[in-house]
């Protein structure tokens, strides 16, 4: 299933590669999930805290951060292929705007009730990569160099906004925060805004802009891209380093070498800065063509991941909740006693299951996901006539 020489990129356009990539992405987002739904200390305190984290916890937050902008930046390789596939651009318009407007429903609607709770909207992921499909609809009728550029200005510009704020923009200041500021949503709406949208756009965006690398033969791709990586990795070390631009929470000393590096890694993710994508790019980038090379049966089973992602995201986030609720049940907690933790930071000792707990519970629901996963993949490739699938 390649588009090298030979192969038609319109015919068959799916990568191994990248279904591996979008695979490995979604079961370690689970982590990270299951370590919000299992380990009280998430309620306690933030993983990147520094005055309370400690190191294993931080670096299971760290290895998560690489799961969004991934995600995002795959959402616009796809729609590449899709365009490249079809060659329509109107039909291309429509279905990224179709899409992007689904995504958006889905987050306010399926998955907002899992974090806020019901009558609340927490736009998060899907919201993020639903608005960079809205505006690729409009983008997509530029060529990919120039939708690459308008991506590279975002990514690399949107820092510069940092020092503007919701009272910067008089009566439009509640809509600065679906753009570039989390925080609570306009007009009074109950939930709240964790994934401003602008910095996402400029990743989509990226995404399809180097859609046509993916027809190049694998040795001449795979070496742009560990170039890039390695580029964009030594970029953010250069940057960090120097305190000068791309985050605005400065790294310092601490009290040892370890919690300096941690403050050194510790970059900002809502929204997320130019040195966190240069970091989780950077390395995605690196990770692809390694995992052209990855053979079954992990290949394999993080390929039927990959063609499976929303799937996976909803069933993942309702067995994780429905699993914290039911460990706090047999404790005899309620939910009414799990609200209250919430909203006070301060759950009783024996409340979750710890993060050894919440590692056995992120291995359970993968376990649990995968017949499932390998399922549906199987629907869709054999109903390629149903064009509801290409939604799912």
């Amino acid at each position: 299933m390649s588009a090298w020489p030979g192969a038609d990129v319109q015919a068959d356009p799916r990568l191994p590669e990248i279904d591996r990539l979008r695979g490995l992405v979604m079961v370690v987002m689970a982590l990270d999930h299951m370590r919000d739904f299992f380990d009280a200390d998430t309620i306690r305190f933030a993983a990147t805290n520094l005055d309370r984290t400690y190191p294993f916890l931080f670096f299971t937050r760290f290895i998560t951060h690489f799961c969004a902008p991934t995600f995002a930046l795959l959402a616009g390789v796809g729609a590449w292929f899709y365009g490249a596939r079809r060659q329509d651009p109107r039909a291309l318009s429509l279905f990224l705007a179709t899409r992007g407007l689904w995504l958006i429903l889905l987050d306010a609607v399926v998955i907002s009730p899992v974090w806020g709770g019901p009558g609340r909207i927490e736009l998060g992921t899907l919201w993020a990569i639903g608005c960079g499909l809205l505006a690729l609809s409009l983008l997509s009728r530029l060529p990919p160099r120039a939708v690459l550029a308008v991506g590279a200005a975002i990514v690399f510009g949107h820092n510069l906004l940092d020092g503007f704020g919701v009272a910067d923009f008089g009566d439009l200041g509640p809509l600065w925060r679906l753009l570039h500021e989390k925080g609570p949503l306009p007009f009074n709406l109950p939930g709240e805004v964790y994934y401003p949208a602008l910095p996402w756009i400029g990743v989509v965006a990226l995404g399809y802009g180097i859609g046509p690398l993916f027809q190049k033969p694998p040795a001449e791709r795979d070496r742009a891209l560990r170039l890039a990586g390695l580029g964009a990795l030594a970029l953010f070390l250069l940057l960090r380093a120097s305190n000068l631009y791309g985050d605005p929470n400065p790294w310092s000393t601490q009290r040892d070498a370890v919690f300096t590096l941690l403050s050194f890694l510790n970059v900002t993710k809502y929204p997320p800065s130019l040195l966190y994508l240069l970091v989780t790019l950077g390395g995605a980038a690196l990770a692809l063509p390694a995992l052209a090379k990855l053979g079954d049966p992990a290949g394999r089973a993080l390929a039927i991941f990959g063609r499976t992602p929303l799937l996976f995201y909803v069933l993942h986030l309702y067995l994780g909740m429905l699993g914290a609720v039911a460990l706090a049940y047999a404790k005899g907690y309620t939910i009414g006693d799990i609200v209250s933790f919430a909203k006070s930071g301060a759950p009783p000792p024996d409340f979750g299951a710890g993060l050894a707990g919440a590692y056995a519970a992120w291995v359970g629901v993968v376990l649990l996901l995968y017949p499932v996963c390998r399922w549906f993949a199987g629907v869709k490739r054999r109903r390629a006539d149903l064009w509801w699938l290409s939604y799912l």
